[in-house]
C-alpha cells in the first residue's frame, strides 16, 4: 500500500495535536492495531440507510415498516429459505421478527412441541443474525448486543453449525438455552437485533406531526432508535414554534387537530388540556351549526352528533383565533410581504361577504359573533384568557418539550448524507431557475445561506442566552416557516385556510407552487443545486418530500433522469385517496437505491394474528456497477483521515518526537 513520505517538519508541526492523539494510543503496538482494524472496516459493504418522509402521526404504519425495514428484512429471509420454506412458513418467520412478543404469545396457544418449535426457529433465526451482521465489524454487533444474552449470542454468531467440529458445541448451546426455559426472551433478543442490524441509519424528511394520531408516539421511538436525523418539516416546525409560545402556531396546531377529530396526541401525548377551548366554544357558537367546520374522519370509529357538533364549534372557535393572530404576526413584519392575508380585513361589516383582489365572495359561514369590523384582529378579553392558558399549557408540557429537544439534536434544515442532498420541501428559485433572494433577519440571503440562516433563527427561538426580542422575532419567523410564499418548507404563494372554510368558488382556493416544483424536473437545475451545497460524487441525489405524489394519476417519484427522488406517497391516511398510494419509503444499501411504495397499513393486530404485511412494489432506481464499500461513504472519508492522523503518530514514535511509555507507565 503506497504512504506519502512524512518529513520531520510535517511532524513537528502537528505534536501538540499528536501528543493528544498518543493519550488514546500509548504505544506504537496500540497504534498499528487500530491502523490494521481502520483498513479493514474501510473494505466492509456500505451499511443500508433507510429514508421516510411525512409521517403525518401514522404511528402503527411508521412502527411496521421500521420493524420490517421497508421489506428488507423478508428480502433477506427469502434470499435464505426461499427455497427450502413455504409462503406460509416465511410469512410466519417474518411476523415473529417484527413483533416477537406478541407472536410468541400466540404461538404458545397453537404449537404442540413448543421444543420442537424453538428448536427449527433459533437455528432460522442465528442464520438471518450472521447475514444482517456481516456489514459490521464484530466490535460494532458486540455494542449492539442485548446485556443479557450479549456472550452467547457472540459465540452463536461467529461458530457454524457446517463446521463439524463446532455441530455438538452449537447444538448444545440451543438446547441448553430450551432447557433453561430461556428461549422465549432469546428469541425476542435475536429478532430485535436482526431489526437494528437491517438498517444502520434512518434519514426522516420531515413532517411527522398532524393529521394522525400518534406523532408523540413516533418521537418516543426515535428517541431510543440507534441513529436517527431528520429534516424538518413545516408540520414539526409548527409545533416547535407552538412549543416556544408563538400563539398563532398554538392556534394552528389546534385547529388542524380538531379538523381531523385527533385530540390524542394534543391530550393524551402532551397533556394540554382542551377544557378551556371547549367551554369557551360552547359559550360563544352554541346556537351555531358551524357546518365548515365539521371534522374530517378518517376512521370507522365515528363520534357520536353531540361530538361531532362541540369539535366542530371548538374548530371554529380556534380558526378564528388563528386569523385574528396571523393577521397581527403580518402587520408586525411587514419584509414577510404577506399583508394580502390578513383576511379579516377584507370582510364587509355585516361578515357576510369578503373582497378578495377586487372580486366580492359570498361567504358559507358569515356568523362572526368575535369579530369587530372596527378592529379585526383584536381578540376579544375572553380569547386573550383562553390563548393565555393555551399558551401555558404548551409552555409547561415536558414530555412536548423533551420531543422538541430530539427534533433539535436530531435536525437540520437540509442534510448531506453520502453524496445525497436532503431536505424537506425545496430550496426556492427564481422562474429562470436562480436561487431566490430572501430577506432573514437583515440579512439577504439565497440558496445554501438561505437554509443555514434560518437554522440558525429557529434555534435562536430555544437559546436561553438569547437576547428576548432576538429570541421573540425567531419565535415569531416560525409562523413565516409554516406558510410563507417563500419558506422553504412550503414555496408555495398562499396558504388558503381562509378561502377552503368560507369560500365555495374553488379557484380561490388554489396554491401556486414555487419555481422550484416545475424546474426540479430538469437535470441542469438538480445539477446547480447539488454543487450549491457541495454535493459533488458522480452518483449523488436530491431526495425530498413534501408534496405527493400522484401515483395513481401516473405521476413517477423520480425525476430529472435519476437525480431527484420525491418520497411522499401519503402515509397519512387523508392523501390515500389522492395518492393511490399509502407511501413511498427509500432504502440504500451496497448494490443501489430501492424505492417502495406501499399499499395502506390494516393495523398491527391484523398483521400479528395473520402476517399481514404492507404489501409493496419495489422499484430499482439505481444499481452500482460494483458493491459500494465503507471506503466509498461518507465515514469512509472520516476513517482515512483518521488513519492518516494514526500514521503520523505511528511516524513521530518511531523517529523519537513522543516518547512510548516504558513498562511501569512513564515516559
Amino acid at each position: 500500500m503506497y504512504r506519502k513520505t512524512l518529513h520531520d517538519t510535517d511532524l513537528r508541526a502537528d505534536l501538540r495535536y499528536l501528543r493528544l492523539l498518543a493519550r488514546d494510543f500509548p504505544t506504537i503496538s496500540s497504534v498499528t492495531t487500530e491502523i490494521i482494524n481502520l483498513e479493514a472496516i474501510l473494505h466492509l459493504p456500505k451499511p443500508t440507510e433507510h429514508f421516510l418522509a411525512d409521517l403525518h402521526g401514522e404511528n402503527e404504519a411508521f412502527e411496521h415498516v421500521l420493524r420490517n425495514a421497508s421489506g428488507n428484512i423478508k428480502r433477506k429471509v427469502c434470499e435464505l429459505f426461499g427455497n427450502t420454506l413455504r409462503e406460509t412458513e416465511i410469512r410466519d418467520l417474518c411476523t415473529l421478527i417484527y413483533y416477537p412478543r406478541q407472536k410468541l404469545e400466540l404461538v404458545r396457544h397453537e404449537e404442540r412441541d413448543l421444543d420442537d418449535y424453538y428448536q427449527t426457529t433459533l437455528n432460522r433465526l442465528i442464520a438471518i443474525c450472521r447475514s444482517v451482521s456481516s456489514k459490521y465489524t464484530r466490535s460494532k454487533v458486540r455494542k449492539s448486543l442485548p446485556e443479557e444474552f450479549a456472550y452467547i449470542i457472540e459465540e452463536l454468531l461467529h461458530e457454524s453449525s457446517d463446521d463439524h467440529n463446532k455441530q455438538a458445541y452449537v447444538g448444545v448451546i440451543i438446547r441448553t438455552i430450551i432447557g433453561t426455559g430461556r428461549a422465549e426472551g432469546f428469541v425476542i433478543a435475536l429478532c430485535k437485533l436482526i431489526q437494528r442490524l437491517s438498517i444502520d441509519c434512518l434519514h426522516i424528511l420531515g413532517d411527522i406531526f398532524d393529521r394522525g394520531p400518534g406523532a408523540h408516539l413516533i418521537l418516543d421511538r426515535l428517541s431510543s432508535y440507534h441513529n436517527w436525523d431528520i429534516q424538518w418539516g413545516n408540520h414539526d416546525i409548527l409545533w416547535m414554534g407552538a412549543a416556544a409560545g408563538n400563539t398563532a402556531c398554538i392556534a394552528a396546531v389546534l385547529r388542524l387537530s380538531l379538523r381531523y377529530a385527533n385530540t390524542k396526541t394534543l391530550e393524551e401525548g402532551y397533556g394540554i388540556n382542551l377544557l378551556p377551548l371547549a367551554t369557551f366554544a360552547m359559550e360563544t357558537y352554541n346556537d351555531d351549526p358551524c357546518s365548515p367546520f365539521r371534522p374530517i374522519l378518517e376512521t370507522s370509529d365515528q363520534p357520536d352528533e353531540k361530538t361531532l357538533k362541540m369539535l366542530a364549534q371548538m374548530h371554529k372557535a380556534i380558526a378564528v383565533i388563528q386569523f385574528k393572530l396571523e393577521g397581527r404576526l403580518y402587520e408586525a413584519h411587514p419584509e414577510w410581504e404577506m399583508a394580502d392575508r390578513i383576511m379579516l380585513t377584507h370582510l364587509s361589516d355585516d361578515g357576510k361577504t369578503i373582497r378578495l383582489n377586487d372580486e366580492v365572495y359570498r361567504l358559507r359561514d358569515h356568523h362572526f359573533p368575535t369579530h369587530r369590523p372596527d378592529a379585526p384582529l383584536e381578540l376579544t378579553a375572553e380569547e386573550e384568557d383562553l390563548m393565555k392558558k393555551l399558551q401555558r399549557s404548551f409552555l409547561r408540557s415536558e414530555r412536548l418539550h423533551s420531543h422538541v429537544q430530539e427534533l433539535l439534536d436530531h435536525g437540520t434544515m437540509y442534510g448531506v448524507y453520502n453524496a445525497n442532498l436532503l431536505f424537506h420541501a425545496s430550496v426556492p428559485l427564481t422562474a429562470e431557475g436562480k436561487f431566490l433572494e430572501l430577506e432573514v433577519e437583515g440579512l439577504k440571503v439565497s440558496g445554501k445561506d438561505l437554509l443555514d440562516r434560518i437554522e440558525t433563527l429557529v434555534r435562536m427561538a430555544y437559546d436561553d442566552g438569547a437576547e428576548c426580542e432576538a429570541r421573540q422575532r425567531a419565535t415569531d419567523y416560525f409562523w413565516y416557516l409554516w406558510c410563507g410564499p417563500h419558506s422553504p418548507l412550503f414555496d408555495k404563494s398562499k396558504m388558503s385556510t381562509f378561502e377552503r372554510y368560507f369560500i365555495d368558488d374553488k379557484a380561490t382556493h388554489k396554491e401556486e407552487k414555487g419555481a422550484y416544483y416545475t424546474l426540479r424536473k430538469e437535470p441542469a437545475v438538480c445539477d446547480a443545486i447539488m454543487d450549491a451545497f457541495g454535493v459533488t460524487a458522480p452518483h449523488r441525489h436530491i431526495i425530498n418530500g413534501h408534496v405527493p405524489v400522484r401515483a395513481a394519476g401516473g405521476e413517477s417519484p423520480i425525476k430529472a433522469d435519476g437525480r431527484l427522488m420525491v418520497i411522499d406517497g401519503g402515509f397519512a391516511k387523508a392523501y390515500h385517496d389522492t395518492t393511490g398510494i399509502a407511501g413511498y419509503t427509500l432504502v440504500y444499501h451496497s448494490r443501489g437505491f430501492q424505492l417502495v411504495a406501499h399499499e395502506p397499513f390494516t393495523s398491527t393486530e391484523e398483521a400479528i394474528a395473520h402476517g399481514t404485511d404492507i404489501k409493496s412494489t419495489t422499484q430499482i432506481v439505481e444499481m452500482m456497477g460494483r458493491r459500494a464499500m465503507v471506503s466509498d461513504t461518507d465515514k469512509g472519508k472520516e476513517l482515512r483521515e483518521q488513519i492518516s492522523d494514526l500514521e503520523k503518530l505511528l511516524a513521530a514514535y518511531r523517529r523519537g518526537l513522543i516518547k512510548q511509555p516504558n513498562a511501569k507507565g512513564t515516559l
